[in-house]
């Protein structure tokens, strides 16, 4: 059985129940919806985040908006698939999820029908968790300290995670391993969740600021890099949160692998290469203040990207519930 009994989303009679991340790891409370848009506003606040959990919450949202009058859900479905659209646009799963209840409701499915389907989507992606730490352990050696970015554990899956369910099946499977988790600078999903996951799980972590990242691979604390993903190109450019790419470059100076954890559902055979690949740009507010207080001065320009593209040529293997796959992507993913 996996370690983690976290849920961060439910179905429970007839409501979304989503976890509210933005309150972790100091309260533990749950936001209700009714509605597609209070699920759209929970996705935009990163109430609920993690491309696999965003994918499986728009599918919950499209179930909410079908029911009603039976003759009328196609409509409704289309004007929720087009709010959901445009919340995280970097975010390879959403479009997924969208377009796979889209169709669904396009073969004539009931709201009931459309229900089962957004539930199937949030099991498979559990099952597809524990198939990715399966194929992703045997490359944690014993004794090994990972290094990761962000949070890609339960709370932005349906099941275990992705980079952390490697961890979580290296852990489970004896092997002694720990982690060096990055804060994950501007909204600190690495400190405030990474940790709050592991330390629940009684997986030996230690939180560094981003900066720190170089200084120990120096000293030769970092035997390896996993991160998640939130879309993959054909060629295996790979879309990360902020400050992936500079883990990947600093793991190739220093002669470490760099993996990337992700299900299929986040590859995108439709784009080449990463240069096509939408980066959504967050608020200012983000970047100018750390946990709520205001850090810089009020009116200072800022640039925030939430996402980069961490070229193919860095990454050592891409771990998916089909297998480890490896350069050329170009083959080995569309295989």
């Amino acid at each position: 059985m996996p370690q983690s009994a976290i849920r961060p989303i439910e179905w429970v009679d007839g409501e979304v129940v989503i976890l509210d991340q933005t309150l972790l790891p100091h309260g533990e409370e749950s936001v209700r919806c009714t509605r597609v848009a209070e699920v759209a506003e929970a996705i935009c606040s990163l109430r609920v985040r993690g491309a696999p959990l965003i994918g499986i919450a728009a599918a919950y949202g499209l179930a909410l908006a079908a029911r009603g009058d039976e003759a009328s859900v196609m409509g409704r479905v289309t004007r929720a698939a087009d709010l959901l659209r445009a919340t995280r646009p970097t975010a390879r799963n959403l479009f997924w999820a969208i377009d796979r209840m889209v169709s669904r409701a396009e073969a004539g499915a009931t709201a009931d029908e459309l229900l089962r389907e957004a539930r199937a989507i949030h099991e498979e992606d559990a099952e597809t968790c524990r198939a990715i730490g399966d194929h992703g352990a045997p490359l944690i050696p014993q004794g090994a300290t990972v290094l990761v970015i962000c949070n890609a554990g339960s709370l932005a899956t349906g099941g275990i995670g992705t980079s952390l369910a490697i961890i979580r099946a290296a852990h489970r499977s004896g092997k002694s391993v720990s982690v060096l988790a990055c804060e994950t600078r501007p909204l600190l999903q690495g400190a405030r969740l990474t940790m709050w996951e592991l330390m629940r799980d009684g997986i030996p972590a230690t939180l560094i600021t981003d900066g720190m990242a170089g200084t120990c691979m120096a000293r030769g604390m970092v035997d390896l890099v996993i991160a998640g993903a939130d879309r993959i190109a054909r060629n295996g450019d790979t879309a990360n949160k902020i400050g992936t790419y500079s883990l990947a470059v600093l793991a190739r100076h220093h002669g470490l692998p760099f993996y990337i954890a992700a299900p299929m559902s986040t590859v995108d055979l439709s784009l080449a290469d990463g240069s096509a690949i939408p980066i959504e740009e967050r608020g200012p507010e983000e970047v100018r203040s750390f946990s709520g207080s205001p850090s810089a001065p009020a009116d200072a320009p800022v640039f925030n990207p939430a996402f980069d593209v961490t070229p193919t040529e860095l990454v050592a293997g891409i771990v998916t519930e089909r297998g480890v796959m490896t350069a050329p992507y170009e083959k080995s993913l569309p295989a």
